[in-house]
Formats: C-alpha cells, structure tokens, sequence
C-alpha cells in the first residue's frame, strides 16, 4: 500500500506493509530522493521497574549516499554525534505519547537508505517513526508531526532545503502533535554582510593603502521574544496541518491495540495521611536539603524510618511502597508550595537566580579558563586554541567531502557532581545533548572566519539544576579568557512551568527538583539583544502563547542580570599571554605559494623544522597563515616567508643567478655591510650582488644596519647562504 501525501511544502510517499512486517509497525518514507525506513517492535513482558522502556536509534547508512565507510572497518559501528542527537530529538518527541503506566520495551529504529543532499534528514526521520508508531498495536492514538522552519529576507520559510537552510538566519526545529507543543530546538545562525562604507586597509606584506568599499561585519542575529513567538505559531499551524494529515491518511490502516496491562499508581491514602499527620515538617526539611530530585537520601531516610514505626508493622507497609507514596507526597508538598505561597524549596522567590561566582584563568597552563558556580551547579569550562588541523572532521550524508569544525564544545558530567560514585563512561546522549545546545548557544559570538579552531571543554564538578546553562555562562567567559574577542557575551538561564487547575507559576533558575516535579522546563541562551538558543520539553499538552511569551520575557530579566554580573567578571579578565599560542596570518602574491612551499615541498618543510613552527597555505586567495608555541619563533618565520616572496628582500642585482651563488665555497671569509636587519637575523652583503644570512642565535652584540661585519660561509644549501661571525 502507497500514500502520496502533500503538505507542509513536503510531497512525502509512504509505503506501507512492504517491509519489515514482523515489526509492530513499519513504513518506508520518500521525500525527494531521500528513503527512509522507520520500525517499532516491542517485548511481550512488562519490566519491573516504574519507567518507561524506550530505546529510539536513528542510523545512517553510508550506501545511502554512495559511499564505502572510511577507515580500517568497513561497516558502520560507532553512532555518529549527528546519529546521536537525532535520535535524542525523535526520543523527546515520541515519548509523551505512550500511556501512563506502560513498560514493555519498546525500541524505535530509523534507518536512513537513501539521502538526498537537498533534504533534511531529522524531519523526515521524525515524521516516518511517528506514522510507524500511529501504524502500531501500541495504542498511541495521535501522530506526531515534525518541522523546521527558517528566516531568509525577513520571511519564514517552512521545511527549507538543506540549501536554504545556509542562508536562514534562523533554525527552529517544532515537534507537536495537533495543536500542542512537544519539543522545541532553536538556534541563531550567524552571517557576514558587507556594509558599504570606504576604509582604508593596510597590506601587511605590501606596506601600502589598498582601497576599499566594504566593511566585513558578522551579525548574530539574534531573535528577540516576539519574532521567536511568531516563528513558532507558524511551526505551530504547520505541524496541525501535519499531524491532521497523518491521521486522516492512516487512520483505516492502523492496527488494532494490542491486549496490554499498565502498571497502576501505587496509591495507599492510610500512609499519606500518616506521613503529612507525623512527618510533614521532615520531609518539608528534606526538600530543602536535597541536592538533587533524583538523589533523595533525606527521603530514604524518612521511609526508613516510617518504615520501622509500630503502625507501619502493624498494617505490613513495607518500605518500596512507603518511599513510594513519600515521593508523591514530596512532589505535592513542592508543587502546593509554590503555587499557593510564591515559595521555592530554597526560600527564593519566583524570579530569584540563584548566588552567582564567577572566577577566570584559575588553571596557569590552559589558554583560557572560568569557574562559573551558580547556587549548587558548578561548570569548569577551559578553551583551547588550535590550528585548522585540530579543527573536528566528519563526514555527513548530505554533505559532500569531509566537513571540518573549527568550534567543538565537549560536555562532561562524572557522577561525583551528584555525589554519586559511577563509573566515568563515553559520554552518553545526554552529554552530546547538553554539549551540543551550549554550542549552539555559543556559536552566532565567535568570528566565523577565526584563524583559529577552537576547542571548549565543561568538566561538571556540582549538579542541581542546568549545568548546561552554567556552561553556556562558563564558556562565553572561557573564550574571552583565552584572548578570544566574541562578538558578545551569552548567558543562560533553565525555566520551569508548574501548573495546578487555572493556576501557573513560572521559575527562574530551576534546580534539579524543580525540573523533575515540574510540568516543563525550557532553557534560554542569548546576548543583551536577543536569543540565541533555546530548547524546550513540554510533559503536559499544549501552552498558550501568552503564558510562552511571559515565561521568555521573565528569562529576559534573569538572563539579563547574569550578563551584567559576567560583565564584571570579564572586565577583570587577566589573560595568559605567555602560554596563548601565537598564530600570524597575511597575504602574499598567489603566485610567490610556489616559491613558499618549494620544490616537493623542501623550502616549507625547512621553515617549519627551523622556526618550529605550523604553515597553512591558501593557494587561490594567496593567505599564509603560521603558528607556534613561540611568539618570537611565529614572527621570525613570518619575516622569513616575506623575505621569500619579496623581490627587494631577494639577492641584490636583481634576478638571482645561479653562477654567481655556485662561486661561494664553505668557509670563504668576507667583510660586508648590513643591508637589513629582519626578527630571525640580518642580511650581509658579500660579493657579485649575493647577500647571506647571519641567523639572530649567531649575533652576539647589538647591530645596525649599515655597520660592516667579518662573515664567512657556514652552510650553502637551496641557492641561499648563512654565515657565522669570524
């Protein structure tokens, strides 16, 4: 069975029943030249444990774009970082769709077979494991719908092409189903204009005014909350329109619900009573003290106790069940507090971000450093400067070539940070994920065309809520550490939403218990003018846009007030400049690359063992760019390389002539002037119009050009010739 559907500026072809039909559901999805193939199976026995049993894995396959695997293994293993948060996204989106009290294992799988470089692979990937899950014996009763929307010209631009999505300004990714919100990824996308306005340029290697009628300017473009409300009610009627689509399409063809039992609520009204009779004030003092909603030893404690208690022997409470219904209780206590007090666990108030501290470059050797520590969350965020052979290589389907990353953000959460003794692993889902948002969060601030690559790395020393945004905060102050001019400085702050019956409460700087026993939680990233990431997860159905549009203006406010105390912190900002590594980049005549990097690459291999030294050649454009450890070593081999390129800085006489070079002899004595003085040594004028070069480790006392000096030859090699002092 085939059904064409068009909509959402989409014709998508799924066949259905063709494949996989052992699997409780699967379809095959076609948009453009790209195929997909979306199944879910489940187990037939429940776990035993209270949660739900999802495992969702997006894999790419290399055939699908014409290509044999890379490196010695050639299958697909390791799940790529793009695989991975892929799958997080189709995870996030599917969830809240299942029953309350279902735990049969169930695993989703999306298989890319076919990519074409035009279509993006995340929407439709959503889209086809949601049909086939709509399609399943699970009873899910409404499909999901998937899209992203862009900005190019000051219009919103629904599902654009890979392409189009280069020249947006904006992508927002929208998951919902019918008229309700489910997830939200948003970030900025950078550009460069050019402003028309004449400036006069210095040529680094010509010493002379070059022209020009253009300013080259990086925008952020950031969105404020009104342009960013707007662009989700569009994603808004489209993914209504989708997921309408869907159902009327496959609703005939669903099969019918499977048998299953869901695990009940454990509910005992006895305990409850007695716990809020005997222990209310305990477990009021637990909230207070817990470090983290899912480490709950004060709790633990109380169970234990309660537990041991004559009434609870006499009437067989065991201590699951009491733990059981103190977490309910625990979850009320915080929920009634807020909304009827205006009170936090913690005592603060509604809007209160927790105390801030800020300290930078506390680590002697790294680039650049900042401990940011906000209430019970600690980020320690170190950047490292490279060159654009460190820079992150992949390989993407829909990209041809490899791509090279020149801004990485690594995210690192040991278990010691909840006071937790784990094992540390290979960084997870969630580590890709939280990494992965404060690198978007980031990105719009660092120069697109930066010289260097850049590595920054959050080691997540204490959790209790958004340790992502502490490294958000964390890493913008990490790069200006390190000598990096961002265009601004970007902040970040985790939002919480409670609900209860017409009443609502919105939370600044949520902690760890108030994202577990919350309806929502959405994080904002973003400068002094506007957002720059955001991402949300929605576990209750649909919000208005007037409470969506308080909750950002109210993370405006905190996200505000954390810049100003960054702000402080930056102007305080000592960097290392002793350990910064130095990189120099110019431009020579295209045509000198040659002369640069010599015949079978000699000259460019001596440069670099002489001057220890990095060399970068940009043959069509004619930049040179180098860089060391070594400030004094970068300069000496940048005055090298004009030398070479540098007709006036060549033998004098003009064009060099091999006789005259072939008359010297090691050891040859001469008495000649200084014709120049350059960082790695000074020119010797000797005979016949042929200069040699006495090395700066040579000279042993102050010179001067034009002060004449006893050389002799040391060393003929490439036509050029040193000399040593006599």
């Amino acid at each position: 069975m085939q059904c064409s559907i068009e909509v959402n500026n989409q014709i998508q072809i799924f066949d259905l029943n063709k494949v996989a039909k052992q699997a409780s559901g699967a379809v095959l999805l076609r948009v453009k030249n790209s195929v997909v193939l979306a199944t879910v199976a489940r187990e037939d026995t429940q776990v035993e444990e209270d949660f739900l049993p999802l495992t969702v894995q997006y894999i790419e396959k290399q055939y699908a774009a014409g290509r044999i695997p890379g490196g010695y293994v050639k299958r697909e293993t390791k799940p790529g970082d793009f695989e991975t948060l892929t799958s997080r996204i189709i995870d996030r989106s599917l969830r809240p769709l299942f029953p309350k009290g279902y735990a049969y294992p169930t695993q989703i799988v999306v298989m890319v077979l076919s990519a074409d470089p035009e279509v993006d692979l995340q929407v439709i990937g959503l889209n086809a494991a949601s049909v086939a899950l709509y399609l399943s014996d699970i009873p899910v009763e409404r499909p999901v719908c998937g899209v992203r929307v862009g900005h190019i010209d000051g219009e919103f631009i629904l599902n654009p092409s890979n392409s189009e999505l280069k020249k947006s300004t904006l992508d927002l990714y929208v998951a919902g189903v019918k008229d309700e919100l489910l997830m939200i990824e948003m970030r900025s996308l950078p550009n460069i204009s050019n402003d028309v306005a004449p400036m006069m340029i210095i040529d680094p290697v010509m010493d002379m005014g070059l022209c020009s009628d253009f300013i080259q300017k990086q925008s952020m473009n950031e969105f404020d909350e009104n342009k960013i409300l707007e662009a989700i009610k569009f994603a808004n009627i489209a993914i209504l329109n989708g997921s309408n689509a869907y159902e009327e399409a496959f609703r005939e063809y669903k099969k019918a619900p499977a048998q299953l039992e869901y695990k009940s609520e454990i509910e005992n009204k006895d305990i409850a009573i007695y716990i809020d009779e005997f222990y209310k004030d305990e477990v009021k003092n637990a909230i207070n003290q817990m470090a983290k909603s899912e480490r709950a030893s004060q709790l633990n404690q109380i169970a234990s106790q309660i537990a041991s208690s004559d009434t609870a022997i006499s009437e067989s409470w065991d201590k699951e069940l009491i733990l059981n219904i103190l977490g309910k209780y625990k979850k009320k206590i915080v929920r009634e507090q807020i909304i009827n007090q205006g009170l936090r666990a913690d005592g603060r108030g509604l809007r209160d971000v927790r105390p801030i501290n800020i300290e930078t470059n506390i680590l002697p050797n790294a680039h650049g450093s900042c401990l940011f520590t906000r209430g019970q969350t600690q980020a320690l965020v170190v950047a490292t400067l490279g060159t654009d052979s460190d820079a992150q290589m992949s390989e993407l389907l829909t990209e041809k070539g490899v791509v090279a990353d020149k801004f990485m953000f690594n995210y690192n959460f040991p278990g010691f940070s909840v006071g937790e003794a784990s094992a540390i692993k290979a960084p997870g889902r969630r580590e890709l994920g939280h990494g992965n948002l404060a690198k978007r969060a980031l990105y719009p601030s660092v120069e697109l065309d930066s010289p260097y690559s850049i590595r920054l790395v959050s080691e997540i020393l204490e959790s209790n809520g958004s340790s992502s945004m502490a490294s958000v905060c964390g890493g913008s102050l990490a790069l200006r550490a390190a000598g990096v001019q961002s265009s601004k400085l970007v902040a970040g702050v985790a939002m919480g939403l409670v609900f209860e019956g017409d009443k609502y409460a919105i939370l600044t700087d949520i902690m760890g218990l108030e994202d577990h026993d919350g309806d929502m939680d959405f994080k904002v990233a973003g400068s002094i003018d506007g957002i720059t990431a955001l991402q949300m997860d929605i576990k209750l159905g649909g919000i208005s846009q007037e409470v969506l549009k308080e909750a950002l203006l109210q993370a405006k406010e905190a996200r505000e007030h954390i810049l100003n105390i960054m702000q402080k912190a930056n102007d305080e900002i000592v960097v290392n400049e002793d350990i910064l590594p130095k990189l120099e980049l110019f431009s020579v005549d295209p045509s000198k690359i040659v002369d640069i990097i010599g015949q079978a690459g000699k000259t460019i291999k001596e440069i670099i063992e002489k001057f220890d030294v990095s060399i970068d050649l940009d043959r069509e454009k004619g930049e040179v760019k180098v860089s060391g450890a070594q400030k004094g070593k970068v300069e000496a081999a940048k005055e090298y390389i004009i030398q070479i390129t540098q007709k006036d800085h060549k033998p004098r006489g003009g064009k060099k002539d091999s006789k005259n070079i072939d008359s010297f002899k090691i050891g040859d004595e001469f008495e000649g002037e200084i014709i120049k003085i350059a960082t790695f040594g000074a020119f010797i004028s000797l005979r016949d119009g042929v200069d040699g070069l006495l090395h700066i480790s040579k000279i042993k006392s102050p010179i001067k050009e034009g002060e004449r000096l006893k050389v002799k030859v040391s060393e003929i090699k490439s036509g050029k010739i040193s000399l040593d002092l006599v």
